[in-house]
């Protein structure tokens, strides 16, 4: 059974850069799209970046240029590299797999909030 644990949020101050990390374990996530979502209070789910098994990414316009998705699978690890923080960028940040055409996985969050 495979489980998913984020990492790394925190508070921080606009400008300054985070990095998550979502551990997989119990299963292998390399064949799988892993992605990025953020719930922020008053808000939709957003997905904000998706990594697929074959090297390719991609990314929310609100955090194109910003964030970076990697993977690394022999740590059985999802990254989300966050530059440019902004207060928008405040919320839960989830990672979850993707199985066909849903995501059938997810973790339990860590926060991130953004703020002076």
């Amino acid at each position: 059974q495979l489980t998913l644990v984020e990492s790394g949020g925190g508070l921080v101050q606009p400008g300054d850069s985070l990095r998550l990390s979502c551990a997989a374990s119990g299963r292998t996530v390399s064949p799988y799209a892993v992605a990025w979502f953020r719930q922020a209070p008053g808000k939709e789910r957003e997905r904000v970046a998706i990594s697929y098994p074959g090297g390719s990414a991609s990314y929310a316009d609100t955090v194109k240029g910003r964030f970076t998705i990697s993977r690394d699978n022999a740590k059985n690890t999802v990254f989300l590299q966050m530059n440019g923080l902004k207060p928008d960028d405040t919320g839960v940040y989830v990672c979850a797999r993707q199985n066909g055409y849903a995501y059938d996985c997810w973790g339990q969050g860590t926060q991130v909030t953004v703020a002076l």
